[in-house]
């Protein structure tokens, strides 16, 4: 019988999520402005995520970064009702941070979701990519859980990385109508405000949202050299990166985005 009822409670809490899914999205508006992102890696967890490392490479790694196994930066999302643009800040988040000036590395992520049309600017392993290509939507799995996040409240959604082998968790809120997101994430019914991969390896949060009338902040970087593929193209070249890092037994974060 206690298990009965137990399962009667899952699914009416089931029910009364969708429920609040549906007339909160109702109810959504469009908004135009910003979002401040802080990304918090944790390197030890990222490299026990790793499946073909062994125990004893990851522990000797861990130990080399020592104190230095978490660290944290910013990024910024630009949105409108129809376009969204993600690139990391140069703002420091604490005493001791370089921000965005240290990374280097060429990032900045575009769509239009108007047009469904997506342009992304990515370094791996010292070779600047520009991927220019039509909108293909991750296969999200919308979850019950829900929580506050910048005082939007925010429902939970799953999407497993086959490629990087990656759980994806993704927070986004039932209040904001825009399909825009942190790093390369999107798809999912409101804008999303928080990512977690690998239970903590890289945890993307919003700690900051600025409404305003937005002028050249969507506008793409002009003088960008890289070499222009469509998204396929980046997927077999990341499959073969990563076939070539599980080779040499590196963790293949070491040279591209995580």
């Amino acid at each position: 019988m206690q298990k009965y009822n137990q399962i009667i409670l899952g699914f009416k809490l089931v029910v009364l999520a969708g429920f609040l899914l549906i007339t909160t999205l109702a109810s959504a508006q469009k908004i135009e402005g910003s979002v401040r992102y802080l990304m918090t890696n944790d390197w030890a967890k990222k490299m026990a995520a790793v499946d073909y490392l062994s125990k004893q490479a990851v522990d000797k790694m861990t130990y080399m970064i020592g104190d230095r196994g978490v660290y944290k930066s910013y990024a910024r999302l630009f949105i409108t009702p129809s376009q969204t643009k993600y690139e990391d800040s140069e703002e420091s988040v604490g005493k001791g941070d370089a921000g965005y000036s240290w990374l280097k590395d060429e990032y900045n992520i575009t769509r239009n979701y108007d047009k469904k049309t997506m342009r992304d600017i990515v370094d791996m392993a010292g070779i600047t990519y520009i991927i220019e290509d039509s909108i293909r939507m991750p296969k999200w799995k919308i979850l019950n859980e829900m929580k506050e996040i910048e005082g939007h409240i925010c429902m939970n959604a799953q999407w497993n990385d086959t490629i990087k082998k990656q759980k994806v968790i993704g927070w986004f809120a039932l209040d904001i109508m825009n399909s825009g997101g942190p790093e390369r994430f999107f798809g999912l019914p409101g804008l999303i405000l928080e990512v977690n991969i690998n239970d903590g390896a890289l945890v993307i949060t919003a700690d900051q949202i600025v409404l305003k009338k937005l002028t050249t902040e969507l506008d793409l970087p002009k003088k960008i050299k890289g070499k222009k593929i469509k998204e396929t193209e980046y997927f077999a070249i990341l499959r073969k990166y990563m076939e070539e890092k599980k080779k040499a037994e590196q963790p293949y974060f070491y040279s591209m985005r995580y």
